[in-house]
């Protein structure tokens, strides 16, 4: 069919109008999908200001960055179901205020977390947890890695033997303590010894934490300002009975470290050395075999255990419980000492203290080759340090 000129122009007419539509609605199309973009949260990345993260606290560290990334993740899925919603301030009161609110205490738990281990980082939290937009969206949802590596391996415990603290000994300054005193000198002996035993347990248990004044700051210092009220406490009772001893207790309080380990863990007898009581003497007569308070009781001389392999962090804790009732053993056994000079036959302190004291420690010993041994190479041989002498 062939069609006249002027309806072929019309045609023409048409069909030019009719691309000008379509191309008017992609147009559109494109604008109206620029429009419908949602922005995104920008998030400052917090993983990188935490520092070194200790091992016990590496857990709560790696929970604590995933749940800032949740909360990321919930901004920006409100942020598309809100599109439109709201005033000129709604992102901001609806869902960015919110979710600095949420990152300040999650980030404040962080910096908790590393703080009971070791120093508690100077984080900027305002700076941190505010969070801006990319209008156009995009950016990076999650910026946080959950992985933490925790504080450098050579830092840890089990990468060589722990320090233990070395502390003067006080008894010897005391001078001769009255008959009335000597109950409480011995209890508060006693006591230098259990907090010695502390700070040991506390070197062994927080290796690789802190910084580089972490062990004056936790644990020296503490234990001087225990030994300090201690040994005052010992001249005060002394004093109430005969002279108060003029004691240089800043110097007696004041431990220093052996650093690899060793050292004498107890170094106090528990035996106060006795004296007169009123001009008299203090129980008058013979105990047994041998005059009761006739000069100080031996005291067992047990030698440090040393050279243990690198300790797993899995064993730490039950190696140090260990080490300690050790301690714990050789106070007892003064104690027993102290409190039957006189007694029995030659044989009496070997059969009755030192042997049962060699058991104990034996057993002991054993305890602490099968904590390493579940989770490394098991030491062997510890039972060498069960043997224990006395220092006469």
């Amino acid at each position: 069919m062939h069609l006249s000129r002027s309806s072929a122009r019309r045609w023409q007419i048409a069909g030019v109008a009719a691309v000008a539509v379509a191309l008017t609605g992609v147009g559109l199309g494109v604008a109206s999908a620029d429009e419908n973009s949602a922005p995104t949260v920008n998030c400052p990345a917090v993983a990188g200001e935490l520092g070194a993260v200790p091992a016990r606290a590496q857990a709560e560290i790696e929970r604590n960055l995933a749940l800032l990334n949740t909360q990321i993740a919930e901004a920006n899925k409100r942020l598309v179901t809100s599109k439109g919603e709201g005033g000129k301030n709604f992102i901001q009161n609806a869902i960015l205020g919110p979710l600095k609110d949420k990152r300040v205490a999650t980030i404040n738990r962080m910096a908790t977390a590393i703080g009971r281990s070791a120093a508690k980082p100077n984080l900027n939290v305002n700076a941190l947890a505010t969070c801006g937009l990319n209008q156009n969206g995009g950016g990076v949802a999650a910026p946080e890695p959950t992985k933490v590596q925790a504080a450098p391996a050579g830092s840890q415990a089990g990468s060589g033997a722990a320090p233990t603290v070395s502390c003067p000994a006080v008894a010897g300054a005391l001078g001769t303590v009255p008959a009335q005193a000597q109950a409480e000198i011995e209890r508060n002996l006693a006591l230098l010894n259990t907090q010695i035993a502390e700070a040991n347990r506390r070197l062994v248990t927080s290796q690789g934490e802190g910084g580089k004044n972490f062990i004056q700051n936790a644990i020296l210092g503490p234990l001087k300002d225990k030994r300090v009220a201690t040994i005052n406490r010992m001249a005060t009772a002394i004093g109430r009975n005969a002279a108060k001893p003029n004691l240089a207790v800043d110097a007696l309080a004041t431990c220093s470290l052996n650093q690899n380990g060793g050292g004498a863990a107890a170094p106090e007898p528990t035996a106060a050395p006795g004296g007169n009581a009123g001009g008299g003497n203090a129980g008058n007569g013979n105990a047994g075999n041998g005059n009761a308070g006739n000069g100080a009781a031996p005291t067992v001389n047990c030698p440090q255990v040393s050279g243990l392999p690198s300790i797993p962090v899995q064993a730490r804790d039950e190696v140090a419980r260990n080490l300690e009732l050790l301690n714990t053993q050789i106070s007892e056994a003064n104690n027993r000492l102290a409190s039957t000079i006189g007694q029995g036959g030659p044989n009496f302190i070997q059969n009755a203290i030192l042997g049962p004291l060699e058991d104990k420690r034996t057993a002991t010993l054993n305890r602490i080759e099968t904590a390493i041994g579940r989770n490394a190479v098991k030491p062997e041989g510890l039972e060498r340090f069960a043997p224990c002498s006395l220092n006469q």
